[in-house]
Protein backbone atom coordinates (compact mmCIF):
# COMPACT_ATOMS: atom_id res chain seq x y z
CA UNK A 1 0.00 0.00 0.00
CA UNK A 2 2.72 2.08 1.12
CA UNK A 3 4.73 1.84 -2.50
CA UNK A 4 1.04 2.77 -4.34
CA UNK A 5 0.95 5.86 -2.24
CA UNK A 6 5.11 6.72 -3.45
CA UNK A 7 4.13 6.01 -7.21
CA UNK A 8 1.52 8.58 -7.17
CA UNK A 9 3.54 11.21 -5.31
CA UNK A 10 5.97 10.52 -8.24
CA UNK A 11 3.35 10.20 -10.67
CA UNK A 12 1.95 13.91 -9.41
CA UNK A 13 5.12 15.12 -9.18
CA UNK A 14 6.43 14.27 -12.74
CA UNK A 15 3.21 15.47 -14.49
CA UNK A 16 3.64 19.20 -12.64
CA UNK A 17 7.50 19.38 -12.96
CA UNK A 18 6.19 18.67 -17.36
CA UNK A 19 3.76 21.11 -16.63
CA UNK A 20 6.63 23.85 -15.66
CA UNK A 21 9.02 22.67 -17.93
CA UNK A 22 6.49 22.80 -20.78
CA UNK A 23 5.38 26.74 -19.82
CA UNK A 24 9.00 27.17 -19.05
CA UNK A 25 9.51 26.15 -22.79
CA UNK A 26 6.24 27.99 -23.98
CA UNK A 27 7.79 31.52 -22.98
CA UNK A 28 11.45 31.10 -23.96
CA UNK A 29 9.84 30.51 -27.41
CA UNK A 30 7.37 33.40 -27.39
CA UNK A 31 9.16 36.06 -25.27
CA UNK A 32 12.14 35.62 -27.78
CA UNK A 33 10.12 36.62 -30.63
CA UNK A 34 7.74 39.07 -28.67
CA UNK A 35 9.12 40.69 -26.26
CA UNK A 36 6.83 42.87 -23.98
CA UNK A 37 6.70 44.39 -20.59
CA UNK A 38 3.04 43.98 -20.10
CA UNK A 39 1.49 41.45 -18.14
CA UNK A 40 -1.27 42.06 -19.60
CA UNK A 41 -0.20 41.14 -22.85
CA UNK A 42 2.38 38.20 -21.63
CA UNK A 43 -1.02 36.57 -20.00
CA UNK A 44 -2.84 37.26 -23.55
CA UNK A 45 -0.06 35.07 -25.17
CA UNK A 46 -0.63 32.85 -23.15
CA UNK A 47 -3.98 32.39 -23.58
CA UNK A 48 -3.43 32.35 -27.22
CA UNK A 49 -1.36 29.55 -26.59
CA UNK A 50 -3.40 27.05 -23.93
CA UNK A 51 -6.89 26.27 -23.14
CA UNK A 52 -6.62 26.57 -18.97
CA UNK A 53 -6.67 29.15 -16.88
CA UNK A 54 -3.21 29.67 -14.95
CA UNK A 55 -3.31 28.47 -11.62
CA UNK A 56 -1.76 31.27 -8.89
CA UNK A 57 -2.69 34.12 -11.58
CA UNK A 58 -5.84 36.46 -10.33
CA UNK A 59 -7.55 38.36 -12.95
CA UNK A 60 -9.89 41.25 -12.25
CA UNK A 61 -11.10 43.84 -14.76
CA UNK A 62 -13.47 47.13 -14.48
CA UNK A 63 -14.36 50.62 -16.90
CA UNK A 64 -13.99 53.86 -15.77
CA UNK A 65 -15.31 56.07 -18.07
CA UNK A 66 -12.80 56.14 -21.31
CA UNK A 67 -10.71 54.08 -19.52
CA UNK A 68 -10.49 50.22 -19.05
CA UNK A 69 -8.80 48.72 -16.00
CA UNK A 70 -7.33 45.35 -15.67
CA UNK A 71 -5.69 44.05 -12.15
CA UNK A 72 -3.48 41.26 -12.59
CA UNK A 73 -1.99 39.61 -9.17
CA UNK A 74 0.82 36.89 -9.87
CA UNK A 75 0.14 34.96 -6.42
CA UNK A 76 3.07 32.13 -6.72
CA UNK A 77 5.39 30.94 -8.50
CA UNK A 78 3.77 29.14 -10.77
CA UNK A 79 2.20 32.16 -12.06
CA UNK A 80 5.71 33.75 -12.36
CA UNK A 81 6.79 30.92 -14.22
CA UNK A 82 3.71 31.00 -16.45
CA UNK A 83 3.99 34.59 -16.80
CA UNK A 84 7.63 35.21 -17.47
CA UNK A 85 6.68 37.90 -14.49
CA UNK A 86 7.65 38.51 -10.55
CA UNK A 87 5.16 37.91 -8.13
CA UNK A 88 2.95 40.61 -7.07
CA UNK A 89 0.42 43.41 -8.59
CA UNK A 90 0.17 44.69 -12.14
CA UNK A 91 -2.28 47.63 -12.72
CA UNK A 92 -2.88 47.94 -16.36
CA UNK A 93 -4.76 51.74 -17.57
CA UNK A 94 -5.65 51.18 -21.88
CA UNK A 95 -7.10 54.43 -23.22
CA UNK A 96 -6.87 53.74 -26.92
CA UNK A 97 -8.15 57.93 -27.33
CA UNK A 98 -4.87 59.55 -25.74
CA UNK A 99 -3.20 59.28 -28.62
CA UNK A 100 -5.25 62.48 -29.79
CA UNK A 101 -6.36 63.61 -26.05
CA UNK A 102 -7.89 66.75 -25.46
CA UNK A 103 -7.35 68.38 -21.64
CA UNK A 104 -10.58 66.83 -20.57
CA UNK A 105 -9.32 63.09 -21.07
CA UNK A 106 -5.92 63.69 -20.00
CA UNK A 107 -7.67 64.81 -16.64
CA UNK A 108 -10.05 62.30 -16.43
CA UNK A 109 -7.14 59.76 -17.25
CA UNK A 110 -5.04 61.34 -14.24
CA UNK A 111 -7.79 60.83 -11.82
CA UNK A 112 -8.21 57.32 -13.04
CA UNK A 113 -4.29 56.98 -12.24
CA UNK A 114 -4.59 58.34 -9.00
CA UNK A 115 -7.22 56.16 -7.65
CA UNK A 116 -5.33 53.21 -8.58
CA UNK A 117 -1.95 55.06 -7.37
CA UNK A 118 -3.38 55.64 -3.97
CA UNK A 119 -4.06 52.02 -3.56
CA UNK A 120 -0.75 51.10 -3.31
CA UNK A 121 0.90 53.92 -2.15
CA UNK A 122 -1.38 54.15 1.14
CA UNK A 123 -0.42 57.90 2.17
CA UNK A 124 0.25 58.55 5.93
CA UNK A 125 1.49 61.85 7.43
CA UNK A 126 4.27 60.78 7.87
CA UNK A 127 5.25 59.30 4.37
CA UNK A 128 8.97 59.39 2.61
CA UNK A 129 9.02 59.24 -1.19
CA UNK A 130 11.71 59.15 -3.27
CA UNK A 131 10.50 59.39 -7.07
CA UNK A 132 12.75 57.89 -9.73
CA UNK A 133 13.02 59.56 -13.69
CA UNK A 134 14.64 56.50 -15.28
CA UNK A 135 15.91 56.55 -19.10
CA UNK A 136 18.20 58.98 -21.38
CA UNK A 137 16.48 62.29 -21.67
CA UNK A 138 18.57 62.85 -25.00
CA UNK A 139 16.67 60.03 -26.21
CA UNK A 140 12.74 60.44 -27.01
CA UNK A 141 10.72 57.64 -26.71
CA UNK A 142 13.10 57.06 -23.53
CA UNK A 143 12.71 60.29 -21.71
CA UNK A 144 9.48 59.67 -19.85
CA UNK A 145 10.70 59.07 -16.20
CA UNK A 146 12.81 62.23 -16.56
CA UNK A 147 10.26 64.30 -17.85
CA UNK A 148 7.63 63.02 -15.50
CA UNK A 149 10.20 63.40 -12.88
CA UNK A 150 10.67 67.42 -13.47
CA UNK A 151 7.29 68.23 -13.40
CA UNK A 152 6.95 66.35 -9.70
CA UNK A 153 6.09 68.80 -6.46
CA UNK A 154 9.23 67.97 -4.65
CA UNK A 155 9.13 68.84 -0.87
CA UNK A 156 11.69 67.41 1.41
CA UNK A 157 13.18 70.85 1.54
CA UNK A 158 10.48 72.52 3.12
CA UNK A 159 10.39 69.93 6.01
CA UNK A 160 13.90 69.99 6.60
CA UNK A 161 14.26 73.74 6.66
CA UNK A 162 10.85 73.50 9.40
CA UNK A 163 11.62 70.11 10.98
CA UNK A 164 8.97 68.65 10.73
CA UNK A 165 8.54 65.21 10.87
CA UNK A 166 4.76 64.60 9.58
CA UNK A 167 2.13 66.62 7.50
CA UNK A 168 -1.58 65.54 6.99
CA UNK A 169 -1.69 67.41 3.41
CA UNK A 170 1.79 66.62 1.83
CA UNK A 171 4.30 63.82 1.57
CA UNK A 172 8.04 64.34 2.37
CA UNK A 173 9.16 63.81 -1.70
CA UNK A 174 12.51 63.71 -2.98
CA UNK A 175 12.94 63.17 -6.60
CA UNK A 176 16.27 62.17 -8.48
CA UNK A 177 17.26 61.79 -12.09
CA UNK A 178 19.89 59.27 -12.36
CA UNK A 179 20.51 59.01 -15.78
CA UNK A 180 21.81 56.20 -17.62
CA UNK A 181 25.08 54.30 -17.73
CA UNK A 182 26.26 54.96 -20.60
CA UNK A 183 26.86 58.80 -19.38
CA UNK A 184 27.50 58.41 -16.49
CA UNK A 185 29.45 55.39 -16.15
CA UNK A 186 27.51 54.04 -12.60
CA UNK A 187 25.07 50.91 -12.51
CA UNK A 188 21.71 53.41 -12.24
CA UNK A 189 20.78 50.97 -9.48
CA UNK A 190 23.82 52.48 -7.37
CA UNK A 191 22.96 55.43 -8.32
CA UNK A 192 19.44 55.09 -6.77
CA UNK A 193 20.44 53.16 -3.32
CA UNK A 194 22.87 56.12 -2.29
CA UNK A 195 20.09 58.89 -2.55
CA UNK A 196 18.17 55.65 -0.38
CA UNK A 197 21.04 55.28 1.93
CA UNK A 198 20.93 59.30 2.55
CA UNK A 199 17.45 60.20 2.52
CA UNK A 200 15.82 57.20 3.71
CA UNK A 201 12.29 57.11 1.94
CA UNK A 202 9.72 54.87 2.91
CA UNK A 203 8.69 53.76 -0.62
CA UNK A 204 10.65 54.34 -4.34
CA UNK A 205 8.17 55.29 -7.41
CA UNK A 206 10.23 55.10 -10.47
CA UNK A 207 8.92 56.34 -14.14
CA UNK A 208 9.82 54.44 -16.64
CA UNK A 209 9.31 53.66 -20.68
CA UNK A 210 8.54 50.51 -21.49
CA UNK A 211 8.21 47.73 -24.81
CA UNK A 212 4.48 46.17 -26.27
CA UNK A 213 3.66 43.47 -28.16
CA UNK A 214 0.41 44.94 -29.91
CA UNK A 215 0.76 48.15 -31.73
CA UNK A 216 -2.49 49.64 -30.16
CA UNK A 217 -0.60 50.07 -27.38
CA UNK A 218 1.77 52.25 -27.63
CA UNK A 219 1.14 55.64 -26.24
CA UNK A 220 -2.26 54.47 -25.06
CA UNK A 221 -1.79 52.17 -21.86
CA UNK A 222 -0.05 52.85 -18.53
CA UNK A 223 1.07 49.85 -16.27
CA UNK A 224 1.17 50.06 -12.53
CA UNK A 225 3.41 47.16 -10.43
CA UNK A 226 4.79 46.73 -7.43
CA UNK A 227 7.28 44.39 -8.08
CA UNK A 228 9.89 46.70 -9.37
CA UNK A 229 11.49 47.28 -12.26
CA UNK A 230 14.82 46.62 -14.88
CA UNK A 231 15.59 50.52 -16.36
CA UNK A 232 15.97 50.21 -19.58
CA UNK A 233 13.80 47.22 -20.23
CA UNK A 234 11.77 49.72 -22.73
CA UNK A 235 14.73 49.91 -25.45
CA UNK A 236 16.06 46.95 -24.86
CA UNK A 237 18.78 47.76 -22.44
CA UNK A 238 18.29 45.75 -19.21
CA UNK A 239 20.62 46.66 -15.87
CA UNK A 240 20.23 45.41 -12.25
CA UNK A 241 16.90 45.29 -11.33
CA UNK A 242 14.98 48.19 -9.04
CA UNK A 243 13.21 46.12 -6.69
CA UNK A 244 12.68 45.63 -2.80
CA UNK A 245 15.36 42.86 -2.70
CA UNK A 246 17.92 45.49 -3.84
CA UNK A 247 16.77 48.44 -2.25
CA UNK A 248 14.91 47.36 0.91
CA UNK A 249 11.98 49.12 0.64
CA UNK A 250 9.20 49.11 -1.42
CA UNK A 251 9.39 49.88 -5.12
CA UNK A 252 6.18 50.60 -7.26
CA UNK A 253 7.29 51.36 -11.23
CA UNK A 254 4.83 53.25 -13.30
CA UNK A 255 5.43 52.51 -16.99
CA UNK A 256 4.03 53.37 -20.64
CA UNK A 257 5.18 51.28 -23.85
CA UNK A 258 6.63 54.17 -26.28
CA UNK A 259 8.56 51.30 -28.21
CA UNK A 260 7.79 48.08 -30.23
CA UNK A 261 10.20 45.60 -31.84
CA UNK A 262 10.44 46.05 -35.65
CA UNK A 263 9.55 42.22 -36.31
CA UNK A 264 6.57 42.37 -34.07
CA UNK A 265 4.93 44.75 -36.83
CA UNK A 266 6.25 42.90 -39.44
CA UNK A 267 4.82 39.61 -38.20
CA UNK A 268 2.12 41.34 -37.65
CA UNK A 269 0.84 42.48 -41.34
CA UNK A 270 2.09 38.74 -41.96
CA UNK A 271 -0.31 37.72 -39.39
CA UNK A 272 -3.02 40.29 -41.35
CA UNK A 273 -2.57 39.49 -44.50
CA UNK A 274 -3.41 35.38 -43.78
CA UNK A 275 -6.87 36.40 -42.55
CA UNK A 276 -7.33 38.69 -45.27
CA UNK A 277 -10.16 36.94 -47.29
CA UNK A 278 -9.71 38.70 -50.63
CA UNK A 279 -7.66 35.72 -52.07
CA UNK A 280 -7.44 32.45 -50.29
CA UNK A 281 -4.25 31.11 -51.89
CA UNK A 282 -1.76 34.09 -50.80
CA UNK A 283 -3.76 34.21 -47.70
CA UNK A 284 -2.86 30.88 -47.00
CA UNK A 285 0.60 31.00 -47.94
CA UNK A 286 0.97 34.16 -45.02
CA UNK A 287 -1.08 32.04 -42.57
CA UNK A 288 1.12 29.01 -43.12
CA UNK A 289 4.18 31.71 -43.02
CA UNK A 290 2.87 33.21 -39.54
CA UNK A 291 2.85 30.03 -37.69
CA UNK A 292 5.85 28.57 -38.94
CA UNK A 293 7.57 32.12 -37.49
CA UNK A 294 5.77 31.61 -34.19
CA UNK A 295 6.24 27.88 -33.89
CA UNK A 296 10.30 28.53 -34.22
CA UNK A 297 10.86 31.84 -31.86
CA UNK A 298 14.38 30.81 -31.03
CA UNK A 299 15.51 29.53 -34.61
CA UNK A 300 13.84 33.28 -35.82
CA UNK A 301 15.55 34.94 -33.01
CA UNK A 302 19.38 33.77 -33.48
CA UNK A 303 18.61 34.62 -37.53
CA UNK A 304 17.74 38.41 -36.46
CA UNK A 305 20.55 38.34 -34.29
CA UNK A 306 23.21 37.15 -36.45
CA UNK A 307 22.30 39.20 -39.36
CA UNK A 308 21.85 42.61 -37.39
CA UNK A 309 17.92 43.25 -37.83
CA UNK A 310 16.67 43.61 -34.30
CA UNK A 311 15.18 47.01 -34.10
CA UNK A 312 12.82 49.05 -31.84
CA UNK A 313 10.49 50.97 -33.33
CA UNK A 314 8.06 54.30 -32.35
CA UNK A 315 5.27 56.71 -33.36
CA UNK A 316 6.06 59.26 -35.56
CA UNK A 317 4.54 61.93 -33.07
CA UNK A 318 6.24 60.28 -30.09
CA UNK A 319 7.67 64.08 -28.76
CA UNK A 320 4.10 65.22 -28.01
CA UNK A 321 3.13 61.30 -26.59
CA UNK A 322 5.73 61.50 -24.34
CA UNK A 323 4.66 65.42 -23.10
CA UNK A 324 1.26 63.99 -22.86
CA UNK A 325 1.83 61.20 -20.74
CA UNK A 326 4.33 62.98 -17.94
CA UNK A 327 1.74 65.65 -17.42
CA UNK A 328 -0.81 62.97 -16.69
CA UNK A 329 1.56 60.58 -14.29
CA UNK A 330 3.04 63.54 -13.05
CA UNK A 331 -0.78 65.38 -12.08
CA UNK A 332 -2.00 61.69 -10.49
CA UNK A 333 1.76 61.70 -8.60
CA UNK A 334 0.83 64.98 -7.07
CA UNK A 335 -2.60 63.91 -6.28
CA UNK A 336 -1.51 60.56 -4.44
CA UNK A 337 1.06 62.34 -3.11
CA UNK A 338 -0.41 65.32 -1.29
CA UNK A 339 -3.93 64.53 -0.41
CA UNK A 340 -3.71 68.80 0.09
CA UNK A 341 -4.10 69.75 -3.55
CA UNK A 342 -6.17 69.29 -6.10
CA UNK A 343 -6.42 68.32 -9.91
CA UNK A 344 -7.12 72.22 -10.55
CA UNK A 345 -4.47 73.38 -8.00
CA UNK A 346 -1.21 70.83 -9.83
CA UNK A 347 -2.24 71.84 -13.44
CA UNK A 348 -1.81 75.58 -12.16
CA UNK A 349 1.55 73.91 -10.68
CA UNK A 350 2.77 72.50 -13.68
CA UNK A 351 1.72 75.80 -15.79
Amino acid sequence: MRVGKDRLRLVIAYRINKRVIQIRSFFTEVFDLFRTDLALESKEMYDENNNVEISGVVVDKANKGSVDITRIEITDEHGSQALGKPKGNYITLEVPGLRNADSELKDEVSMALSEELQSIIRFKDDLKVLVVGLGNQRVTPDALGPLTVSKIKVTRQFFLAYKKEKDESMSCVSALIPGVMGTTGIETVEIIKGAVDKVKPDLIIAIDALAARRVERINTTIQITDSGINPGAGVGNRRLQLNSDSMGIRVVAIGVPTVIDSFTVVFDTIEELGQCGKDQKIGNYFGQLSQVLKNNGNIVNEMLNSCSRKMIVTANDIDTLVQDFSQIIANSLNISLHPGLKLEDVNKYLN
